[in-house]
């Protein structure tokens, strides 16, 4: 029972080092996103001598881009706190399973034992069979 459990805390340990990985991947996804949409947003601008429509037009773009920036941001928060979550997850799931490894450890020394136990005795059952033979 505690093999199928431990084993059970292995296969849950690795779901969420997946998990965490793909939140990493994504995390990183965005704020590479974010680095270049703040790199339009400082770089984009109008022929020095055109319309004002022309300034009109770069400042509701350069608006859409902020706007675009910040839902990433709040993107990226969502995630860096879901990765929170799944790490403290992961720690707790790792003592779990460090706890059934210990218990199955424990659980083999105590078979061991038995059995070393029960072959000492047959060994002492033989002697004495043997000397009352003899």
């Amino acid at each position: 029972m505690i093999d199928k459990l431990y084993n059970l805390k292995k296969v849950q340990i690795d779901r969420k080092l997946m998990e965490k990985g793909q939140l990493m991947q994504e995390i990183n996804a965005l704020e590479a996103e974010i680095l270049i949409t703040q790199t339009k947003i400082v770089t984009t601008s109008v022929q020095p001598h055109g319309a004002i429509s022309d300034f009109m037009i770069l400042q509701m773009h350069k608006n859409s881009m902020k706007l675009h920036k910040a839902k990433l941001e709040a993107r990226k928060k969502q995630l860096e706190a879901r990765h929170e979550i799944v790490v403290r997850e992961l720690i707790e799931l790792q003592k779990e399973s460090e706890q059934f490894n210990y218990i199955l450890q424990e659980e083999k020394k105590e078979k061991m034992k038995r059995i070393l136990a029960a072959e000492e005795e047959a060994a002492s059952e033989f002697m004495q069979s043997k000397y009352i033979m003899g």
